[in-house]
């Protein structure tokens, strides 16, 4: 039904990757669906493997449980329809379930920034505090701070996806990028656009600037108490207790910084270049963590090594 310039929206229709020639649909896809099978495989692997190993019930890795949980739901959210796009030529998404799409997309993204700022208390309280990290930092406080970290978003971004429904959509239902996110939604409507636009910057400005600041001040302090140690070994060993939790925060956060600052700046990405570095920085990470996780971790590296050897014998 057509009133004046307004449509009203049944069906999205995404654009995946914009000015991708058709030859390479296949390798781009294939690449897509190998990133989603490495995502879901190593973050099950870690899932499980914690699970199973009752020395890993430990609050550290209770908190990667958590973000390989949030990463595997992520890329469930997202990549299988941007494969599907290329494999079936599936682009269209319907009214609802594209908003459901852009809910959790933003919703696993904030949940996914506050369990770092957890993650970040428990290297804070290890390292300023440890004859008291025990009895502070138990399983328990860590369920609840991940708890609260998954509950707090629910919602403000019901807030958010039903101020962006209440759009009008002035003829155009195309949306130029590989799934329904916020702003891709918004830039289609014709009025109130300035106040919608200024909720979701700002609830995505609270969700990633508090718990980095946050990040910041902890590993600020951290540094500084490690400096004091006398001892060189100490240094180092204190360090790299938190080097796989400064790796996965670098991760998640400096490519987003980099964007955000560019845009504050005055630098405007070409539209395939801005998909092509969301994807990398929403993703890759998801994709690399579990690796981090077995690699830079002491105990679970350990635990893989005992498990192998022990299999060979």
């Amino acid at each position: 039904m057509l009133y004046t310039n307004v449509t009203m929206v049944k069906n999205f229709f995404i654009t995946g990757f914009p000015g991708l020639i058709p030859k390479y649909y296949g390798p781009v896809s294939a690449m897509l669906f190998l990133l989603y099978l490495a995502i879901v495989a190593g973050n099950i692997f870690i899932l499980v493997f914690v699970r199973h190993e009752r020395s890993l019930h430990k609050p550290s890795y209770l908190i990667f449980c958590h973000l390989a949980l949030s990463d595997v739901m992520f890329g469930t959210v997202t990549l299988p329809k941007t494969i599907s796009l290329y494999w079936f030529d599936d682009r269209i998404v319907s009214f609802y379930s594209c908003f459901a799409q852009m809910y959790f997309v933003h919703f696993l993204g904030a949940t996914h920034s506050f369990i770092l700022m957890v993650m970040a208390l428990d290297r804070f309280i290890a390292i300023c505090s440890p004859l008291r990290y025990n009895s502070l930092f138990t399983n328990k406080t860590v369920s609840m701070l991940c708890g609260i970290s998954w509950f707090m978003p629910i919602s403000w971004m019901f807030g958010v996806v039903f101020d962006a429904m209440s759009l009008p959509f002035c003829n155009s239902n195309i949306i130029v990028h590989c799934y329904c996110d916020h702003l891709s939604i918004i830039n289609l409507g014709c009025e109130n656009v300035r106040s919608s636009t200024v909720l979701g910057l700002g609830l995505a400005m609270f969700s990633l600037l508090l718990p980095l600041g946050f990040i910041f001040i902890s590993y600020f302090i951290i540094i500084v108490s490690v400096m004091k140690i006398s001892s060189s070994e100490g240094r180092i060993r204190a360090l790299s207790t938190c080097t796989p939790q400064l790796i996965i925060t670098c991760l998640f956060y400096l490519p987003r910084c980099f964007v955000y600052l560019a845009n504050f700046v005055g630098y405007t990405f070409s539209a395939s270049i801005r998909i092509v570095v969301v994807m990398l920085y929403s993703l890759l990470p998801a994709a690399f963590n579990p690796i981090i996780y077995c690699f830079k971790t002491k105990d679970i590296k350990e635990n893989l090594k005992l498990k192998l050897f022990t299999k060979k014998k």
